[in-house]
């Protein structure tokens, strides 16, 4: 198969940062804290996994090999792991990628997160063969046949983005990241960003959410506005922008406010939500207007999530 006839898909199952929320309210955004499904081929990529890792897990049967791509180690993005059925099963086969210097480094975060007093039981009960590999910034991988590139995001402690391309379509994963400076765009992911099929970008606050006119400044947290999101979109010219990792106190009525005025700033923005499926297409083929499904070259479609 040529690479260009590759399906290449993403799938949201967990869209909020900080903590997980539930309620009537947020049922239609979703309230899973971050955990993005890649299809690429036969292959299946995780971008962390937070609570959201958990209903992806129910769905998957075995025997299963799948790559963990993991941003960062703060709880929303890995809480839901020591919970992920799959990892239980020894005839399936894990690896899992995130940032530090050694796969010690990497193995030592799971492992003291299933540690009492924070878990009834230990990272050895995990029975599926879990091999654990470290990345730095600048990094590169296949996988399959996609290549994936790394690069720095602003957030404490480090934060990696990912650009997973499958010949000339890719996608960015860009959440957990901070501009420089209040109005800014970092030029770094601009760069990193450039001419994607689909960003996925951080988008936590309103603007004046972050600078703390409208309560607590949220600077120097490590998130962005829905704004600089846009901008950041705009600037490295990509074909879909999808706002992420929303804020618990953000309900669906108050989300829905913030994608109308992002379209304002960049048309073809859509919602991360939990459940919906992007079919990543590159520039073939015709679409619908960005209103209805997205945009040239993802369409979107709509799927029930597994519990």
């Amino acid at each position: 198969m040529a690479l260009m006839d590759i399906p290449f898909s993403v799938r949201f199952w967990g869209v909020r940062g900080s903590i997980a929320i539930s309620g009537r309210e947020f049922a239609s955004v979703g309230g899973n804290t971050t955990c993005v499904e890649v299809r690429i081929g036969d292959e299946l990529v995780i971008l962390d996994a937070g609570t959201g890792v958990f209903p992806l897990g129910q769905t998957l049967d075995r025997p299963l090999h799948a790559t963990f791509l993991f941003s960062h180690f703060h709880w929303d993005h890995i809480q839901g792991f020591p919970l992920f059925r799959p990892a239980y099963e020894p005839e399936n086969a894990f690896t899992l990628y995130g940032y530090g210097d050694s796969a010690a480094d990497v193995k030592g975060v799971f492992a003291r997160q299933m540690q009492a007093p924070h878990f009834p039981v230990g990272l050895g009960t995990q029975r599926a063969r879990l091999e654990f590999r470290a990345l730095q910034a600048g990094s590169e991988i296949d996988i399959g046949p996609a290549r994936v590139r790394t690069a720095a995001l602003n957030h404490p402690q480090g934060c990696l983005g990912y650009r997973i391309s499958v010949d000339d379509r890719s996608v960015v994963f860009a959440t957990d990241t901070e501009p420089p400076e209040p109005g800014a765009v970092d030029p770094a992911v601009v760069e990193f960003a450039r001419g994607a099929d689909l960003l996925i970008h951080d988008a936590q606050y309103t603007e004046h959410e972050y600078t703390g006119s409208s309560g607590n400044t949220r600077q120097g947290w490590g998130h962005s506005s829905y704004d600089v999101a846009c901008r950041t979109a705009r600037a490295a010219g990509v074909r879909q922008l999808a706002l992420f990792h929303h804020d618990p106190t953000h309900d669906d009525r108050f989300i829905e406010r913030i994608l109308s005025a992002a379209r304002a700033q960049f048309l073809n923005a859509v919602v991360a939500r939990e459940g919906v499926t992007l079919h990543v297409r590159g520039t073939a083929g015709a679409y619908p207007e960005p209103a209805a499904r997205g945009v040239a070259g993802i369409a979107v479609g709509r799927r029930r999530c597994a519990a």
